[in-house]
């Protein structure tokens, strides 16, 4: 199983790509979208939404999974990076995925065992789990393929039970 997973954001977009064999897991693409402040939103959601649908087409994944948004007391930067998962899971949908949403605590869960891990722990399992040479960046991406791990996860334990795919 193929799985793309998303860390939405409005300046920068992780995304990564992460293969499922038997029981090892193995990062196959990863990155960022970057957007500029200087362009007007419409054009900056239009560069996420265009580059997710590329990776997509390109990658042709069988999951796709987007890391849910995390309430903080900026109200404006959760209302934009709103916009930008609701493009990131618009071009899901149009590509024929389900789109699954996983809480930062369910991310952290899955890939570190405890649900109120720091970021460095994150990073530092999603490298040991990928067998990556470092850890990737900007952090938008380790966290990216962290959501794809978690999809692996959840999916698996779902399959056990006999839920989604």
């Amino acid at each position: 199983m193929l799985v793309l997973g998303i860390d939405p954001g409005s300046a920068i977009t992780g995304y990564g790509l992460v293969k499922e064999t038997g029981n090892k897991l193995t990062a196959i693409d990863y990155g960022c979208i970057r957007t500029s402040p200087s362009l007007p939103a419409e054009s900056r959601l239009q560069k996420i939404y265009d580059e997710i649908t590329g990776i997509i087409r390109k990658y042709r994944p069988d999951g796709f999974a987007v890391e849910e948004l995390f309430f903080n007391k900026n109200v404006r930067t959760a209302l934009v990076v709103g916009q930008a998962r609701g493009v990131i899971m618009l071009a899901g949908s149009q590509n024929g995925l389900p789109v699954f949403e996983y809480t930062p605590l369910q991310v952290k869960q899955a890939v570190v065992g405890f649900g109120r891990a720091d970021k460095k722990q994150v990073q530092f399992m999603v490298k040991t789990i990928l067998f990556l040479p470092e850890i990737p960046k900007p952090d938008d991406v380790a966290d990216a393929l962290a959501v794809a791990i978690c999809h692996t996860h959840y999916n698996k334990s779902a399959n056990i039970i006999g839920g989604r795919k």
